[in-house]
């Protein structure tokens, strides 16, 4: 059961910056003076053309050898941009793929995968915050 569910649920992953044959979760920096929830909404539309709602954060990560922070929400994905910034910009390509598939495909990003340890079966429910 949890493993079907998990193989419903979508992740939308972008091609890296880097290299475009591998794939990423999009996000980005916070602006000076700008709100985490702000830079989230931000970020998505920038580097995958997407528009939505912001749901729960999920957690924060900190990697304290390089001062970085990320915080993590969950997106709903209400609409997605024929042509966006990073897409015309950078040539980004963005795919949805279960978390079983994003997972397999993060692999390069050993800290990204454990975004999606952190979903489990009621997070799949209960996404969106109440």
């Amino acid at each position: 059961m949890i493993n079907s569910l998990f193989c419903l649920f979508q992740i939308l992953l972008v091609s890296s910056s880097s290299d475009k044959e591998r794939w990423v979760v999009p996000g980005g920096g916070v602006e000076p003076q700008e709100e985490p929830t702000l830079a989230a909404v931000r970020e998505a539309l920038e580097e995958a053309g997407a528009k939505g709602l912001l749901g729960r954060k999920i957690g924060v990560f900190e990697n304290i050898e390089k001062k970085h922070r990320t915080n993590l929400y969950a997106f709903i994905v209400t609409d997605l941009l024929d042509e966006w910034e990073d897409g015309k910009v950078m040539g980004r390509r963005r795919q949805w793929f279960n978390i079983v598939e994003a997972r397999d495909h993060l692999a390069h990003k050993p800290v990204q995968v454990t975004y999606l340890e952190l979903l489990n079966v009621k997070d799949l429910n209960g996404i969106v915050k109440r």
